[in-house]
Order: structure tokens, then C-alpha cells, then sequence
């Protein structure tokens, strides 16, 4: 299941609030793993980058659920411990 899904957003193609905030850009391919994607909207704000949205993003449902990615593969984030 992808983010526009589960949380039923409508920013997909088609969606009832492309006209307002544009197609969210982890549609179509990126909708498992959102948080690391820029510009997606978040409790009906569009957010910025990864580093930025996090603390929204560990609140989420989605984020929380089984259907996120949590898988980094092809991501050039690096994290600093």
C-alpha cells in the first residue's frame, strides 16, 4: 500500500487536491518510503526535506505502519550517529 492510500491525501493523479497543492511527488514510484521524499503533505502541510519533516514524519501513521519502506537501498542519505 502507498502513503496516498492509506492516508488518502488526493494528491495522486486524479487526486481531489492536485488542483490545490499539486500531484505529490512520491507518486507514482516513491509512495512506500515518503518521508525521505521532499514536498509530500504532511498533516495537511507540504513539508519540506527529510531532515526537516522527521519529527512529523515518527508521528505518522503510515510511517508507523508495515506498509512504510524502511529499506535504504538506491538512497544517498547518510546518517551521522
Amino acid at each position: 500500500m502507498n502513503c496516498w492510500e492509506f492516508k488518502r491525501c488526493g494528491r495522486e493523479a486524479g487526486g481531489i487536491h492536485v488542483k490545490e497543492f499539486g500531484s505529490c511527488p512520491a507518486y507514482p514510484n516513491q509512495g512506500k518510503h515518503c518521508a525521505r521524499v521532499a514536498g509530500t503533505l504532511c498533516e495537511g502541510n507540504i513539508r519540506g526535506t527529510f531532515a526537516v519533516k522527521i519529527a512529523s514524519c515518527l508521528k505518522c501513521d503510515f510511517y508507523k505502519s508495515e506498509h512504510y519502506d524502511r529499506t535504504y537501498r538506491n538512497c544517498s542519505v547518510i546518517f551521522a550517529i
